[in-house]
């Protein structure tokens, strides 16, 4: 025993020295005889510092090295107005605005006469009972805080200012008293517990809406009784025969639903204009049951509907839902080619058919998996896409039947504003809830890896996400948002947010010149 407690520590001070030096030895052969790697190969060893340094790039950009501007799709300071928003309701910032004003870009006009705040034509007669956080105390390496019970003002419109889609059309028009709503996320591309909460914060907020996506009405969507748009994919989730044909049983039961307020035809997606994969073992019995196919079984949805492949035929099918539904049938567009828009708002014109909606979707808007050249190059952004749409739908006199939702990182108030202003009547938002959720841009949404357990459906993952906390980011995060909006309303010397037109914008380019959006419309149509 003695004899051991004597060479004891040599020999883990030996063994501690030899096992790296094996381990490092082992891994230069093992570089230098393999062959799908050159750097590898001629520099072996050391060549895995460059892939050790290309995989944790992102994060010490996003952490560390990025400026509060820089970063995509979000910047730092983005990021952290939503989680600011939804965790401590707070959007006050001190000193002014980081921004570089030297950029191009879209800005408010403010009056010389702004509207004071009873003046606004906002309806904050009952309050939202929700929970914020409060720091205690924040020093470099710990921050104290803790949550605590708060009513907010929810920032509602005027009865007489809801907006309202189908009216006169359908017989049961969705009426809105708030302008921001939940862009589609399926059950699936999120996990239960992110949809769950998102619903139940939705529903707290009031006068909000989520999309389903095209993955079907899940039990998750349901949750918290939240108004729900079911959108309709050419994979037909959900509404679809045992041999993929569409099915007008299965879409009454959906329209019986007393959530469901409205329907949405989607045609394309801003980043994602292909269609679907879904392998079969992600294809699990409660997921089969939402989207109606086949347990365990590989799916492939096409990129266009395959039954409806022009405007007539397009809006048949609209009118068909409408009339068996009893709702408002909307649809999801990424404008393009403008040509075949013009002949669309024609045949709306000449036909007295069509959508009651809208949702266009810019080229810039987020997925949870697509290719780089669709994600990149194609579709238009929002800011140029939403004015050619609601111009073309003025031009043929049709605009007051068609409403308009925008979507396309419009995160922030400001951005959600000049959005309504370029013509939207509503605002999709996607990224910004998953933010309010834990989201924090991992960038792996495809992979079902993601670390905070927002986009994925893994069970272990998402323990993280704890339902009953970010439900209130959620309500947190709707109400600022609404709240912002009437900010920049008033700033404009109008007393509501849906007063907002083009006349309250300017372009300023890097020269410092200024131009209307009439004008730049001009520039676009040539």
């Amino acid at each position: 025993m003695g004899k051991i407690s004597k060479y004891l520590p040599s020999a883990i001070m030996s063994t501690s020295v030899a096992a790296p030096l094996a381990y490092m030895a082992y891994m230069y052969q093992k570089d230098d005889r393999q062959k799908q790697h050159a750097i590898l190969r001629n520099f072996p060893l050391l060549g895995r510092v460059r892939y050790v340094s290309e995989h944790v790039g992102p994060e010490l950009r996003q952490y560390l090295f990025a400026e509060d501007n820089e970063g995509e799709p979000f910047s730092r300071l983005q990021f952290q107005n939503v989680v600011k928003a939804g965790k401590y309701n707070e959007r006050l910032l001190g000193f002014g605005s980081d921004k570089d004003f030297e950029e191009e870009g879209y800005f408010i006009r403010n009056s010389l006469f702004p509207k004071l705040s009873t003046e606004m034509r906002v309806d904050n007669t009952e309050k939202t009972n929700t929970y914020k956080y409060i720091i205690d105390n924040e020093g470099l390496f710990s921050r104290k805080e803790h949550r605590e019970e708060a009513q907010v003002d929810p920032y509602f419109l005027r009865d007489e200012d809801a907006i309202v889609l189908g009216e006169g059309r359908c017989r049961q028009p969705f009426h809105v008293k708030g302008q921001v709503g939940m862009s589609a996320m399926s059950y699936g591309a999120l996990g239960e517990r992110a949809i769950t909460a998102l619903s139940k914060g939705l529903a707290i907020a009031g006068g909000t809406w989520m999309n389903t996506g095209e993955g079907g009405i899940s039990d998750h969507h349901l949750a918290g009784n939240a108004d729900l748009m079911m959108q309709i994919g050419p994979g037909l989730f959900g509404v679809r025969t045992p041999a993929g044909e569409f099915s007008w049983e299965a879409f009454r039961e959906k329209a019986e639903m007393e959530q469901v307020k409205a329907f949405e035809v989607k045609l394309a997606q801003g980043a994602k204009t292909r269609g679907g994969h879904l392998e079969g073992k992600k294809v699990t019995e409660e997921i089969a049951r939402i989207r109606l196919i086949e347990l365990g079984k590989t799916v492939n949805s096409p990129n266009r509907f395959v039954d409806y492949d022009s405007f007539p035929a397009l809006f048949d099918f609209i009118e068909e839902l409408r009339e068996v539904g009893g709702k408002p049938v909307g649809m999801k567009i990424v404008v393009g080619d403008i040509e075949s828009l013009a002949e669309m708002v024609q045949i709306m014109k000449e036909s007295g058919k069509g959508p009651d909606f809208i949702t266009i979707d810019g080229g810039e808007g987020g997925t949870g998996a697509t290719y780089q050249e669709l994600a990149d190059s194609v579709g238009l952004p929002i800011m140029t896409a939403l004015p050619i749409v609601d111009e073309l739908l003025r031009e043929y006199e049709i605009r007051d039947r068609v409403k308009l939702i925008a979507s396309g990182k419009l995160i922030t108030p400001d951005k959600a504003a000049i959005a309504l202003a370029m013509g939207a009547d509503l605002i999709n938002i996607a990224r910004g809830f998953m933010i309010s959720v834990g989201c924090i841009m991992a960038e792996v949404c495809h992979t079902n890896t993601c670390p905070v357990g927002v986009a994925t459906t893994d069970e272990k993952l998402q323990t993280g996400l704890i339902v009953d906390e970010k439900l209130y980011r959620v309500t947190n995060y709707v109400t600022s948002l609404r709240a912002g909006l009437f900010n920049v309303a008033a700033a404009a010397g109008v007393d509501s947010p849906v007063k907002l037109e083009r006349r309250h914008l300017v372009y300023k380019d890097n020269q410092g010149r200024i131009s209307s959006v009439d004008n730049m419309l001009q520039q676009i149509q040539g």
